[in-house]
């Protein structure tokens, strides 16, 4: 009789991330975030949700944030965040983000959630409606993370500073009542893109900035793609060449047009050699285009159908509350309430 062994896999560790639909996904956040999340589902166990809680710390129109909310789904799967591979979900369909969030408010000290940068920008361009939520965020944001036991949260370079304060608030609340949370890494793409605005280089290409006239969403027609391109910033010069010091427009160009075509910097400079601006924005333009058309097109035909959307949202809600609840009754448990 031969021994028999069983070999056994180790868990695969677990990734999540949001995105608030307070404004239309744009080409910045499929290159430097989406295309990067559809990538993980084979590696890791992946939660993405429309970070609706988020989103109204700032003043929203009630239906606008449905619609974005809806179409931001559709933008997901149309991307290639496949359903039946990745979670799903609508922050608010969750309850338990928002009872972990008021747990962890009491865990998170005054002065760290102060030091915040992002709600010094909110507050400068918010400064009729500086309210509580706006303060408090980072700790719903901290919930969002721990309910899941994350292991790692993809975030780029400028967004490390909320990781880690989800960190510290973890090791607070273990320090008290022992191992509950796991404490999650950040995860930072060796391959990803920052895209910055057409019009001005030097500042992110944002969707809650409707009224930058720089910003290329997923869901614009190809003609409003090719003006805003044509339009774009960048410099006295005529030289196609990566240098973001010096010549951030074009640098900002050259990084699109890479991500769209695979092209490295070296080849793009060769081709555009002695060929000018004009030529060199058209042709950024019409790549991006065709990046973005069977995203649109997708996303058009996802939302004609209301049904299949709704059951996604139902599905995804399940599974993520299924294990949000375990984390939540854990920490009920450790903080003295009295079981349900």
């Amino acid at each position: 009789m031969t021994e028999q062994t069983t070999e056994r896999t180790a868990p695969r560790k677990r990734m999540l991330s949001g995105i608030k639909p307070s404004g239309d996904l744009t080409l910045g956040s499929y290159l430097g975030a989406i295309r990067n999340w559809r990538d993980r589902a084979e590696e890791f166990d992946c939660y993405y949700f429309m970070a609706d809680l988020h989103a109204i710390t700032v003043r929203q129109n009630p239906a606008d944030l449905r619609r974005r909310t809806m179409e931001q789904l559709a933008q997901y799967i149309a991307c290639g965040l496949d359903p039946e591979k990745n979670v799903l979900f609508i922050q608010s369909h969750v309850h338990q983000h928002a009872e972990l969030g008021w747990v962890l408010n009491c865990y998170s000290m005054f002065g760290e959630l102060s030091r915040m940068t992002q709600f010094k920008d909110k507050s400068a361009k918010n400064a009729d409606n500086i309210n509580g939520g706006l303060f408090t965020y980072p700790a719903l944001m901290a919930a969002d993370i721990l309910l899941y036991q994350a292991d790692l949260v993809p975030v780029g370079e400028d967004q490390k500073q909320h990781v880690e304060l989800t960190r510290n608030i973890a090791k607070r609340f273990n320090g008290i009542y022992g191992d509950v949370f796991k404490l999650p890494e950040p995860y930072i793409p060796k391959v990803g893109a920052r895209i910055m605005s057409l019009a001005n280089p030097e500042a992110k290409m944002s969707k809650s900035e409707n009224d930058d006239p720089g910003r290329v969403c997923l869901m614009d027609k190809p003609e409003d793609i090719m003006r805003l391109f044509k339009r774009a910033i960048t410099d006295c010069e005529s030289e196609v060449r990566y240098d973001p010091e010096h010549k951030k427009g074009v640098s900002n160009l050259m990084t699109i047009y890479s991500a769209a075509t695979g092209r490295t910097f070296a080849e793009i400079e060769t081709e555009f050699a002695g060929r000018g601006y004009g030529d060199f924005k058209k042709t950024v333009g019409e790549a991006v285009v065709e990046l973005l058309r069977p995203i649109r097109e997708e996303s058009q035909r996802l939302l004609a159908d209301k049904a299949y959307l709704q059951s996604v949202c139902e599905s995804g809600a399940q599974k993520a509350a299924y294990v949000a609840e375990k984390t939540l009754r854990k920490v009920y448990k450790k903080v003295g309430f009295v079981a349900r």
